[in-house]
């Protein structure tokens, strides 16, 4: 297997995020677009202090969501 890539969130490193996020509950009434998981959010957020790419070209291929998610 190869080395992991800096930004990929191993399950000890969210075993400690996680619990510091605030829980979002999703609205019943007037459900808006589904949330992307936060834990692919954080992925993105820390591709892009990786990679040092603007927001708005945060690849939608590697499934983060999109700049404006992150």
């Amino acid at each position: 297997m190869g080395r992991p890539k800096p930004w990929e969130v191993d399950d000890e490193l969210w075993a400690v995020t996680e619990p510091q996020l605030p829980k979002v509950e999703r609205r019943t009434r007037r459900p808006v677009r589904k949330r992307p998981p936060d834990r692919l959010v954080f992925q993105g957020i820390l591709f892009v202090l990786h990679t040092g790419i603007a927001w708005e070209h945060l690849p939608q291929e590697v499934d983060f969501g999109s700049g404006m998610t992150c």
